[in-house]
């Protein structure tokens, strides 16, 4: 199902994207732009917002599109509330879009999220109207998966879809993976030294083990040599008797 989901949302960005480059007016761009957050599909906004044609609504009076673009990418409704003075009215769709954002938002921090955070967050008034928002439309499309716990008043996540990745927060991944990067490379390095300490320790310890058996092969030998120098012969009565010394 995740498969299926991210496969559609590389879709949707495909389309949107191909639609971009084909406008040529800002109008046009502000209208796409529109359609795109509130797609009820799409969920993910930053590769739409670094497509060169939407630099053209910079400094147009549909700037505050791109704006908007940018809030549905890393933002919630709460900043939405508290910049709404320079933004464009939100549609009923986009402010559903902006609510599920803001859960899966507040899921990556948290599994278990309070109602009373979630209803402040997402400007519910009651319970139910909480409950029937976090099962309609957040974990029936797929974009959350939960327990709704009614005695302990809190949703418990168990699955969220992953938002984009601000350009500080894809720096700190980056400062993070190249540090693992590292750390990987030294210990691959340690692993390399021990496994040819290892082999040169096997090495000595085949030769120690070859002169030690040559040494056992030379001992039998001498103690062979001496025994037939030993074995010697002696005469009684016209009787012949051997004499075998033999040693350990």
């Amino acid at each position: 199902m995740a498969m299926d989901a991210e496969r559609r949302q590389a879709e949707l960005i495909g389309q949107f994207s191909a639609q971009a480059a084909a406008l040529s007016s800002a109008p046009q761009l502000a209208a796409l732009v529109l359609e795109a957050t509130s797609h009820p599909a799409l969920f993910a906004f930053s590769e739409l917002l670094a497509l060169p044609a939407l630099t053209k609504l910079a400094g147009t009076q549909y700037a505050s599109s791109l704006d908007l673009l940018r809030l549905f990418a890393y933002g919630t409704l709460k900043d939405y509330k508290s910049n709404s003075g320079s933004l464009p009215a939100l549609l009923p769709d986009q402010v559903r879009k902006l609510k599920q954002l803001s859960v899966l938002t507040l899921a990556e921090s948290t599994k278990v999220l309070p109602y009373d955070q979630l209803m402040q967050e997402l400007d519910v008034s009651n319970v139910r109207e909480l409950e029937d928002f976090l099962i309609n439309e957040c974990m029936y499309s797929g974009i959350v998966r939960g327990k709704l716990d009614q005695l302990r008043r809190c949703f418990e996540v168990q699955f969220a879809s992953g938002r984009d990745l601000t350009p500080d927060q894809l720096n700190n991944m980056i400062d993070t993976l190249s540090d693992w990067l590292g750390t990987s490379d030294s210990l691959l390095h340690q692993i390399q030294e021990k496994i040819k300490w290892a082999d040169t320790m096997s090495e000595v310890n085949k030769k120690h083990q070859k002169e030690f058996e040559d040494r056992v092969e030379e001992a039998k030998k001498s103690i062979k040599k001496l025994n037939n120098l030993s074995r010697q012969t002696s005469t009684y009565g016209g009787m012949t008797t051997f004499s075998l010394n033999l040693e350990e």
